[in-house]
This record gives C-alpha cells, sequence and structure tokens, in this order.
C-alpha cells in the first residue's frame, strides 16, 4: 500500500511538472509575460521554503517530543518568555513579507511603463473594448478597427487603451502578459508586447454571463513589414463602420471576425459615455430584459 502511495504522489509530480511546460503563463513570448513568469517563480520558491522548513520543523517535533519507553511521565520544563525566541518569530514573517512584496512593487510599476527593451520605439496605441461577447480592437491612427481578432508588430510595445460598452470584463493575452479590466465609463491601459511573431489566443478573463466562454479572439504577431502591409490592405479593402453596423454589434452575441476602414471613436468614446449601449439598444428596437426572460 505504500509503495502505490508514494508511486501515486511520483507519478502526480511528473505530471504537474511536465504539464507546467505547457502553461501558457509559463511560457511567455514578451517582455511583460515574462517579467511575471519571473515573478510567479520567485513566490513559488519562497512558499516552497517555508514549507521545507514547517514540515522539518514538525518532523523534528513529533520525533523528538514522542512518546516512548522511560519516558511516560516525562514533563519537558516549562519556559516562560524567551526573548530570543519573540524575536525570532517576530521577525521572520517580517522577511517573508519584505520579500515578497519589494519584487512585487517593483514589477508592478515596471508594468506601468513601455518595456525597457523597446523604451526608444513610439507604443503602438489599440483601443480594446469589450461588449457582450466580443472584443472591438480600435487603432485610431491607422484609421481601421477589427471586431475579434487583431494584429500588432513584433519587437514594439502596444499601450492597450481599456474600457467597455457594457459588462466588466478583463482583456488576457496569457502569452504576452497578465489581465487588466475593461470598464464602461472609464479607461485603464495595458502596455504587453511581442517578441516573436506568432498567433496568440487572447480572452475574455472575467465572467460576463452566459456567453463570456466564447469571448475570444486571436492576436497576429507579424514583421514590422507584414503588420504595414496588414494596414495598407485594411485601409484600401475594408468597408466603411457605419454608426447603425456598430449598434448593432452591440447587442449581445457572437459575431465572426471582421475588419473595417473606420471606427466607432467616430461615434463614440464608452470610456466617457457609459449610457451609449442603451440608446444604442433603442435604437435597435433591442430589450435586454425581455431577452433575458427567453
Amino acid at each position: 500500500m505504500k509503495l502505490l502511495k508514494h508511486s501515486f504522489l511520483l507519478s502526480s509530480l511528473v505530471l504537474f511538472l511536465s504539464g507546467c511546460s505547457s502553461l501558457p503563463v509559463l511560457d511567455p513570448k514578451g517582455p511583460v509575460g515574462e517579467a511575471q513568469k519571473d515573478l510567479i517563480f520567485w513566490s513559488i520558491f519562497l512558499m516552497l521554503v517555508i514549507v521545507a522548513v514547517v514540515f522539518a520543523l514538525f518532523a523534528f517535533m513529533i520525533v523528538r517530543y514522542r512518546e516512548r519507553p522511560g519516558y511516560e511521565d516525562h514533563e519537558p520544563e516549562e519556559i516562560e518568555g524567551n526573548t530570543w525566541l519573540e524575536i525570532f518569530w517576530t521577525g521572520i514573517p517580517v522577511i517573508i513579507v519584505i520579500l515578497l512584496a519589494v519584487p512585487t512593487v517593483r514589477t508592478i510599476y515596471q508594468l506601468e511603463e513601455p518595456p525597457e527593451s523597446s523604451k526608444d520605439k513610439e507604443p503602438l496605441v489599440i483601443h480594446a473594448t469589450s461588449a457582450d461577447w466580443k472584443w472591438f480592437f480600435t487603432y485610431p491612427e491607422q484609421g481601421i478597427e477589427t471586431v475579434n481578432y487583431l494584429h500588432i508588430p513584433e519587437d514594439r510595445p502596444i499601450l492597450f487603451k481599456l474600457t467597455s460598452a457594457d459588462s466588466m470584463a478583463a482583456l488576457w493575452i496569457p502569452r504576452l502578459g497578465g489581465q487588466e479590466y475593461n470598464m464602461a465609463g472609464m479607461m485603464n491601459e495595458l502596455y504587453l508586447q511581442a517578441d516573436e511573431p506568432g498567433v496568440y489566443k487572447g480572452r475574455n478573463a472575467n465572467f460576463t454571463g452566459r456567453g463570456f466562454t466564447e469571448q475570444r479572439f486571436e492576436v497576429f504577431a507579424q514583421t514590422p513589414e507584414e503588420f504595414s502591409a496588414w494596414v495598407e490592405q485594411t485601409q484600401e479593402e475594408a468597408p466603411k463602420l457605419t454608426q447603425s453596423q456598430y449598434d448593432e454589434l452591440l447587442i449581445p452575441g457572437h459575431v465572426d471576425p471582421q475588419a473595417y476602414s473606420s471606427t466607432h471613436l467616430e461615434y463614440v468614446n464608452h470610456a466617457k459615455n457609459a449610457e451609449y449601449v442603451f440608446e444604442a439598444y433603442e435604437r435597435q428596437g433591442y430589450d435586454p430584459e425581455e431577452a433575458l426572460s427567453h
């Protein structure tokens, strides 16, 4: 039985460690994700050290002070107060907190700015607007907009300006970095960067109702030349986004990936107008309460 138990624990550990390499957050493709991965590993290492010390002390205590022949009536000497012990068990938690807090705070402030590796490059600004259950990616400088997918150049910081048309969502691209919230009536910012070309999965990481699980998108990281070619092609070939089309897209539901050669910022900035979505519903004859009742 002991052999079976040990075999199970060993196989579980092997499976866990082998699975770590396939976790997107532990296989980052950009400096933001890399910094967050380092912080995760540092936290795990520190916690494992603490667990090891606790288990070692626990093992020592149960072996050293176990009941054994000749010690049935033994009573350990009582100690009332010990300055060094009190300093020790007060100081150790303080040191642990410092070891966790310092790198965490440093990383948080570091991620508030463009990655150090590309600080000399102008960030590409993309407005990421969530709506039940889709994503709008607006390129104000390029005058284009995509739905449920986006293209970015590699090795260049991307400044996401995050807001929501309705429910609070959270933009998350695991291989590029951690999540940040999208909320109506306000705007958050998030710097991300891809260090190599590839296709990366993104999603909404905050529950927003029945369509939440499929609120996903793809990020196509390209060379600067390929990105410029895609922008030019979209500007020339994609249709304009009319206000009525945009209002229709705001109705809760899923849609296929789309691209437009103009942006919804011509009609509304949801960070400044949280009520627009209800006006759009009214123009489209959509009643949210009636839809929920079906």
